[in-house]
């Protein structure tokens, strides 16, 4: 499974390249922050409920960039497989460089899966994401009347995931870790523009892991974003803040 991950991993960060090469890109660099909060709830043993929110802030938390709020239903299996689904409601603004032409709402299905594995003292998250995404747009009818729509486009995302234990052997309670990701993001379908390769996310951050269901994390996202007409792109440097917080109802 860590083969045909990588070997997708592989093909994709090809096309990465030869986007960033050969494609004439109008790139503006920009510095974001990112607080987040992530929990992962369990129920009982198969069945767990998922929160989550981002504030994704513009100018080092400045002004805003987006508002991310998700929450989904958790599906667990014994072999370290782990199935969600659930919904997104993200809110972007206007910022940097490239601004949209207002601030606009997106309401999202995502579905995923989840495989864990360890490798020596790396344990090995791959997780596969679908999305559909209805995004809010502006349409102007033949009066020259604006109103509001939404635009059906489809995502696909791979992430790789490494946590590394540095002050432990093993990832136990009060340790120091080293969490390493490469994510890439794909469109298809309908209104996804000139660009199949959405964008693509490399993070390295420290963490701290005070038990099993509670940690924090500070790192640094390379985000490398692909705007629709195919011509305009950002490389976002951001500072990510983390919070993993747990509730396990599950019986002793």
């Amino acid at each position: 499974m860590i083969y045909q991950g990588s070997r997708f991993l592989f093909v994709v960060t090809m096309l990465l390249l030869a986007t960033t090469v050969f494609g004439q890109k109008q790139m503006d660099a920009q510095a974001h922050a990112w607080a987040m909060y992530f929990g992962n709830h369990r129920i009982n043993d198969r069945w767990g409920i998922h929160t989550e929110y981002q504030w994704r802030r513009d100018d080092m938390f400045a002004r805003w960039q987006q508002s991310l709020m998700r929450v989904g239903v958790e599906y667990y299996l014994k072999n370290g497989v782990q199935f969600a689904l659930g919904y997104g409601w993200i809110r972007t603004y206007p910022y940097g460089s490239q601004p949209v032409a207002f601030t606009f709402d997106e309401h999202r299905l995502w579905q995923q899966v989840m495989m864990n594995q360890q490798v020596w003292r790396i344990s090995v998250n791959h997780r596969y994401r679908m999305e559909q995404r209805w995004v809010e747009t502006q349409t102007t009818d033949v009066q020259g009347s604006a109103f509001i729509d939404y635009q059906l486009r489809h995502r696909g995302r791979y992430r790789l995931l490494l946590t590394v234990p540095l002050s432990r052997s093993t990832l136990a309670d009060n340790t120091l870790f080293l969490g390493l990701y490469d994510e890439v993001f794909l469109g298809f379908g309908p209104h996804i523009g000139k660009n199949v390769l959405d964008q693509n996310r490399a993070f390295a951050a420290l963490g701290w892991r005070f038990n099993k269901n509670f940690n924090v994390q500070a790192g640094y996202l390379n985000q490398y974003v692909i705007k629709t007409d195919g011509i305009h792109a950002e490389r976002n440097h951001t500072l990510q803040l983390s919070v993993q917080y747990n509730i396990d109802l599950r019986k002793q």
